[in-house]
């Protein structure tokens, strides 16, 4: 990657219609007045080369990973917030130069009283603008009640239950959009969140576990465009773009591990810049070690639903069966 994780705003001045004081650092490509400073490699970047680089960058995630061929019917699971938005823009101004790729959205509302509501207008804001199409998927209607509901009495297991019943609200939508690749906002943070987490767990299958690979059909592949580009940088895209969505943090966050994981990197990632980075690339290097050594569970149909998983009863209904949740 030509950029890593760590970055700064040189001041903020530029992000606005202020004057640009003469102080301002010059782009190390250009002598245009810079607007971020990558601190793992030093560069300078003025507006267009900033975003030249996050495109360039996620063209070439999409590419070395053979994420994205020509033809594929491409889901992106928008919620309305910064990471999802920041995938729209992205592939709407990159996939058109790929033969006969097409985009959808696919919205999920898990019903979150006081969050919900202003994440899915600015979803549905953003489709009207791109004309893009989107499917909207509710758990009130596939499961019959609002998360709120679920989680009464259950709240630190709120992402635990989001996860899995999201999970299963996005395939259906994408199924019924009769999608072929689910692109999700997953940025480098997330990722090496997610590492760390693993490590933490002991977890090693699911550590070099690939939803992204060849299904052989048994599930819709899940790509991540942005997962080399890090929450700082989007963030900065979408403000170069007047596009920042100034929306609530989700309740439930508070509950999870995944916060304390979050706070402990941001902090290491501000003293050593690429922390994060090098994290991903341990577990490439862990992949790469285990090929062909590790023994995966093999791919099978639950016995209740039929849908894929790697034991006799998928997690979604081992879910409903502990919540009480009928249908199918």
């Amino acid at each position: 990657m030509k950029s890593g994780s760590s970055g700064s705003l040189t001041g903020g001045k530029p992000l606005t219609a202020s004057p640009v004081p003469e102080t301002t650092p010059h782009c190390s490509l250009c002598s245009g007045h810079a607007v971020y400073h990558d601190r793992i490699s030093g560069r300078y970047l003025c507006r267009d080369h900033f975003i030249a680089n996050i495109e360039s960058r996620v063209t070439e995630t999409i590419r070395s990973r053979k994420m994205i061929q020509p033809g594929d019917h491409v889901g992106i699971g928008l919620s309305g917030g910064k990471d999802s938005t920041a995938l729209l823009m992205i592939l709407s101004r990159l996939l058109p130069s790929l033969d006969g790729v097409r985009l959808t959205a696919i919205t999920i509302d898990e019903g979150i009283a006081g969050y919900r509501e202003d994440t899915i207008r600015s979803a549905d804001e953003l489709v009207k603008k791109y004309k893009i199409p989107q499917v909207s998927v509710s758990f009130t209607v596939l499961f019959g009640n609002t998360l709120d509901a679920f989680l009464k009495g259950r709240e630190p297991e709120a992402c635990t239950v989001c996860g899995i019943l999201r999970r299963k609200a996005l395939i259906a939508g994408a199924e019924q959009a009769g999608i072929t690749k689910l692109a999700t906002g997953h940025n480098l943070d997330d990722e090496a969140q997610s590492v760390f987490m693993n490590v933490l767990r002991g977890d090693l299958p699911r550590l070099v576990r690939d939803s992204a690979s060849d299904s052989q059909g048994w599930f819709i592949p899940r790509i991540k465009p942005l997962m080399h580009v890090s929450e700082k940088e989007l963030a900065v895209y979408l403000m170069l773009h007047g596009a920042w969505p100034d929306l609530p943090e989700c309740p439930y966050a508070v509950h999870a591990l995944r916060m304390e994981v979050r706070t402990m990197l941001a902090t290491l990632e501000v003293k050593h810049p690429g922390t994060m980075l090098h994290l991903l690339e341990s577990k490439a290097q862990i992949e790469a070690h285990c090929a062909g050594a590790l023994v995966v569970e093999p791919v099978r149909h639950c016995r209740e639903c039929g849908d894929a998983c790697s034991g006799e009863i998928c997690q979604l209904c081992m879910l409903k069966r502990r919540l009480g949740i009928g249908g199918s």
